[in-house]
């Protein structure tokens, strides 16, 4: 049996909520943090967090206060660019730029860390 009711079912995610999942996903990917690790740092499983990021969940206002400490970013940074839809899903330059700065969170050595920091300044022209 179909159920629809919205005291069974609970509120369905809208756009401002997919919005919010992508700005999410972004960030914690940005950070270097899997999905598991941020589930940890703000108390919730795994799967909650798949949620939050498929905007499958609605992300509470407290939960998204808790994120915004634990991703460093002030809570509206998951609302700049909602009103004209920019930034919503990354360009494929946003996308690399998102996997360059998590695969570099990875590098657990500082030497190779400084080592590709000042290849990206040479390659980009702005030497120390």
């Amino acid at each position: 049996m179909n159920r629809t009711n919205p005291a069974r079912t609970g509120p369905r995610a809208n756009d401002a909520d997919r919005y919010i999942s992508a700005r999410l996903r972004a960030r914690r990917i940005m950070m270097g943090l899997s999905q598991q690790q941020l589930a940890d740092l703000i108390g919730v499983t795994y799967q909650q967090t798949h949620k939050y990021e498929n905007g499958t969940n609605r992300i509470t206002a407290g939960r998204l206060f808790e994120i915004s400490r634990v991703l460093s970013v002030q809570v509206d940074y998951f609302f700049d660019g909602i009103e004209d839809g920019r930034g919503a899903e990354p360009t494929k330059r946003q996308r690399m730029c998102l996997e360059l700065a998590r695969n570099f969170a990875a590098i657990t050595d500082e030497t190779h860390q400084e080592s590709l920091a000042l290849m990206a300044r040479a390659l980009a022209g702005h030497e120390k």
